[in-house]
């Protein structure tokens, strides 16, 4: 009787009530397709990856629904670089969709060392499904998506992190409702994070605001790609060394760690520079009256003090739940087409 009460309501969406009278062009193929950085996608193909992790959620989480369309199917995860969040999503929400995962780490594959990454990628694509790669440089990425007979999705490199804005995307609709209008600032360092998250607002139209110290800007490349992008879809992206400037009337603030992997020689040199960036209460005042903290974690407090991290305004956590259910919508899209049964969710674009 379960069974019969969850699947008749879709079935009478899919027979015309809701679905059908979506817009065709609301749907695209990702079948096959890398997901590297959302360079990639357009304003419409990030917002179904955003309706898609919904969907799931809903499907699975809110109405406990069985539902496994990658059975035989797998992941080969290669981690250059640990992680918390990126493993367990991946392999939670692969087992969730009836799949199964394999880690490989840096003692496992040796990244260009021992086996040229060309050859590497040849013979993982010919085993796995699908490859996602969490990795230092992006041409990694690159290489990794040339070779392989297989898709690739980029679980973050030092250049972007696509995986990561998804889940902040449908964090932020999930609070606000809609995505459309929120103003967003961004404190401390133009990094991987930063870019991917430049991208995501240039392309939907979103406002945001940079707040760097002198020499920490985001990468020049990028930012010309945003401001050309943005300049057609009436994006607005400032860039500026005043986290005040940054944060007012904002209703987004975030954050990142100020050194990431990589960078652990330059800490010293690093807490100094930014040490006027600190989220704090004082910063804060400056925002909007309905204004959230995020940050995709792991967080020191340095960065952000407790009274703001663990806040009412704090969503960080709904955030870091969220990195399951969008890295699931984009193994599913790359794996095979599918159509959300849930409604889209209003955007507001």
């Amino acid at each position: 009787m379960m069974l019969t009460r969850l699947v008749r309501p879709r079935l009478a969406q899919f027979c015309g009530l809701t679905t059908t009278k979506l817009a065709q062009k609301d749907y695209s193929s990702f079948v096959g397709k890398d997901f590297a950085t959302l360079k990639d996608f357009d304003s419409n193909e990030i917002q179904q990856f955003l309706w898609t992790a919904n969907d799931l959620k809903t499907r699975i989480k809110k109405d406990g629904e069985l539902f496994q369309p990658l059975r035989g199917k797998s992941i080969g995860l290669i981690f250059q670089k640990r992680s918390t969040r990126t493993r367990v999503s991946t392999e939670t929400g692969m087992g969730l969709l009836g799949g199964q995962s394999v880690f490989l780490g840096a003692s496992d594959v040796h990244i260009g060392v021992g086996e040229d990454l060309h050859d590497s990628a040849k013979v993982l694509s010919s085993m796995f499904d699908v490859l996602l790669a969490r990795v230092f440089g992006h041409d990694i990425i690159e290489t990794l998506a040339a070779s392989s007979s297989v898709p690739v999705i980029n679980g973050l490199s030092d250049t972007y992190h696509p995986l990561q804005i998804l889940a902040d995307l449908l964090t932020l609709q999930e609070h606000f409702g809609q995505l459309k209008g929120l103003k967003l600032s961004w404190v401390g360092d133009g990094n991987n994070i930063t870019h991917s998250l430049m991208i995501a607002c240039a392309k939907l139209g979103m406002e945001m605001r940079i707040a760097t110290p002198k020499d920490f800007e985001p990468n020049e490349d990028v930012i010309k790609y945003c401001d050309k992008v943005a300049s057609k879809t009436g994006s607005v992206l400032h860039y500026t060394n005043d986290p005040k400037e940054a944060v007012d009337q904002a209703n987004v603030i975030i954050t990142d760690t100020w050194v990431s992997m990589g960078q652990e020689e330059e800490k010293e040199m690093r807490l100094k520079l930014f040490a006027d960036y600190v989220v704090n209460d004082e910063l804060v005042k400056g925002a909007a009256s309905d204004w959230v903290f995020m940050h995709c974690l792991p967080r020191y407090k340095f960065e952000v003090t407790d009274s703001v991290f663990h806040s009412k305004n704090s969503i960080v956590f709904p955030e870091a739940e969220n990195r399951k259910w969008t890295v699931m919508a984009v193994m599913l899209h790359l794996l095979q087409d599918y159509h959300p049964v849930y409604p889209k969710p209003k955007f507001g674009f």
